[in-house]
């Protein structure tokens, strides 16, 4: 039978020769998501991203110089954070568990690799948390869950119009009237999309919705359009009146948004690392001579590139 230190060291070694596969794993887990993202390596704590402005423009020749200044950057901070996992397990457990589950049902367990399967389902476990707090994470330096480790895209929103940043004023946010619901989704989302720039109308856009808000509309798309030759299936994620440029995104994180996002896929950025050695995968031994350690470290953290109005438009919900 083998020793625990036997099954420390044959796990701390499948984790090293798979560690690039098992980063990968947390961020491709985000399968929910990742379609409309844009996913951004190497972003270690800070990183400046954001919009180069400038009055270059064409005009009649004369043979003088243009302006000279003019040009802005806006500038914003894209900030990940360093999340860390240590799990206790008892290997004994875990391989009871394994070859007891329908992974291992059928013809070839004995073939079966327990520590590769082990360690792909913690980093799948992991991503899943990180998928469901995408837009609601609020960050708490200490704190205990996924869902306090770094700030969503709702909460950089929330400040944003704290100060003044995304403003009705600003052509970038809107407030809704009244709650959507089955009877009023299509025409609420519409009128949402058409409020926003004709530069954001004229590029390919996602409206990022719950999945409440999505089936609203699913449901008041068929009563509204009834039988017609292309209403062939009950499923819609390209927005009516939106000319084909608008895909609906209902995405997990955003249960019980007070928000509503529509911007292209650039605009919407993931940070992360999955670079070097400042991301660490290891399984160890603990304090307890029965038990190991799985522990994860990994950079993550959001950010919207520009919330100028020709790539953002907010919608600030009503509860029911």
């Amino acid at each position: 039978m083998a020793t625990i230190d036997t099954i420390a060291a044959s796990l701390s070694g499948s984790a090293e020769k798979i560690r690039q596969e098992l980063q990968l794993i947390a961020i491709l887990g985000l399968s929910d998501i990742l379609p409309f993202v844009t996913v951004r390596p190497g972003v270690r704590y800070k990183e400046t991203v954001g919009t180069l402005s400038t009055p270059a423009e064409l005009r009649d020749y004369t043979g003088e110089k243009n302006a000279v200044s003019g040009h802005k950057i806006t500038a914003r901070t894209l900030e990940t954070f360093l999340g860390s996992c240590v799990m206790e397990f008892d290997p004994n457990e875990l391989r009871k568990t394994i070859f007891g589950s329908g992974v291992a049902s059928g013809a070839g367990t004995e073939k079966l690799d327990v520590n590769t399967v082990f360690l792909r389902d913690m980093m799948t476990r992991i991503s899943g948390r990180l998928n469901r707090s995408i837009f609601s994470a609020v960050r708490e330096e200490g704190s205990a869950t996924t869902a306090k480790l770094f700030n969503g895209f709702d909460t950089i929103t929330t400040t944003d119009i704290a100060a003044g940043d995304i403003a009705v004023a600003k052509g970038n946010l809107v407030e809704f009237s009244a709650p959507i619901t089955r009877s009023n989704a299509v025409d609420a989302l519409r009128e949402y999309y058409w409020g926003a720039s004709a530069e954001l109308q004229g590029i390919a856009t996602n409206m990022y919705v719950s999945r409440e808000i999505y089936n609203n509309y699913l449901v008041d798309y068929q009563a509204t359009v009834g039988a017609v030759p292309y209403n062939t299936e009950f499923k819609k994620l390209t927005l009516e009146g939106s000319g084909g440029l608008c895909t609906l995104a209902p995405v997990v994180s955003k249960t019980n948004s007070p928000y509503l996002h529509l911007s292209p896929t650039q605009n919407m950025q993931l940070g992360c690392y999955q670079l070097g050695d400042f991301e660490n995968i290891e399984v160890r031994r603990g304090d307890n001579p029965f038990l190991l350690q799985f522990i994860c470290t990994m950079f993550f953290g959001t950010q919207m590139e520009s919330i100028d109005a020709s790539l953002l438009k907010v919608g600030k919900l009503v509860t029911p």
